[in-house]
């Protein structure tokens, strides 16, 4: 098992996802980054990538992230991201099975094992015979029956036609235009909640182009933030 070493953290990514979620270690002083990092340049230096460990390692990083992201901005969590790293989790597991699956069909297929019937025999023990499948066709049978018989086959997997249904293509925000939009609200106040700014938000998408909006006004010098705790309310105050 490999071990992840940080100035906050030494051992497993297990133990870390474990001591994170019962809220004995903070996620903002790990850097997720590093430990992708030192992932990556393990990968690397083996001589065979187990799918199964990089399968775990992917499930655990992703709790992680998810668990990050949501310390550093609350108010962007949403039941729909808990459905996606549990379907994550989900299709991870069913991967390693079918591995699991796989593995054994393997093996079999390279004990020439392609088939097997249970036969009582006479001693009426339950015993395995290996069958060599081979395809016998009656002497009758032509390629043109053959073709028939496959064509009308196909017939039916034919796949239906669909009519396409009509979509409405929703406007995308630009940074842009909520740039100027938080522009245009400092000049009728010299502070507002952030919060005001996410509720005029028509979706996710745009709470995340306000965020990156109101970043880049900070860094012009153009406005400031002003936070009482670690998660209080926002405030974005004019800077003359």
């Amino acid at each position: 098992m490999m071990e992840f070493r940080s100035e906050k953290f030494s051992g497993p990514l297990e133990l870390l996802l474990s001591l994170i979620e019962r809220e004995e270690m903070d996620i903002t002083e790990i850097a997720l980054a590093k430990i992708a990092d030192e992932y990556i340049a393990y990968l690397k230096n083996l001589a065979h990538i187990d799918p199964e460990q990089v399968a775990d390692f992917l499930v655990i990083a992703a709790k992680l992230l998810y668990l990050k992201s949501k310390a550093l901005l609350p108010y962007l969590s949403t039941p729909e991201e808990d459905e996606e790293i549990e379907e994550l989790e989900h299709q991870l597991r069913m991967y390693k099975e079918f591995l699991e699956a796989s593995k054994g069909l393997e093996k079999m297929l390279a004990k020439k094992k392609f088939s097997f019937v249970r036969d009582l025999g006479k001693s009426g023990k339950r015993r395995q015979l290996f069958i060599w499948q081979k395809f016998s066709p009656p002497k009758s049978l032509t390629k043109e029956m053959l073709r028939e018989h496959f064509d009308y086959i196909l017939g039916f997997l034919a796949p239906e036609e669909q009519e396409l249904k009509e979509e409405i293509i929703e406007h995308k925000i630009s940074i842009e235009e909520k740039i100027s939009f938080i522009q245009r609200k400092l000049m009728d106040k010299i502070s507002f909640s952030f919060n005001q700014v996410i509720k005029e938000a028509g979706n996710k998408t745009e709470i995340i182009v306000s965020f990156l909006a109101v970043l880049e006004l900070a860094k012009q010098r153009e406005l400031e933030f002003q936070q009482d705790g670690l998660f209080g309310e926002i405030f974005i105050n004019k800077l003359n």
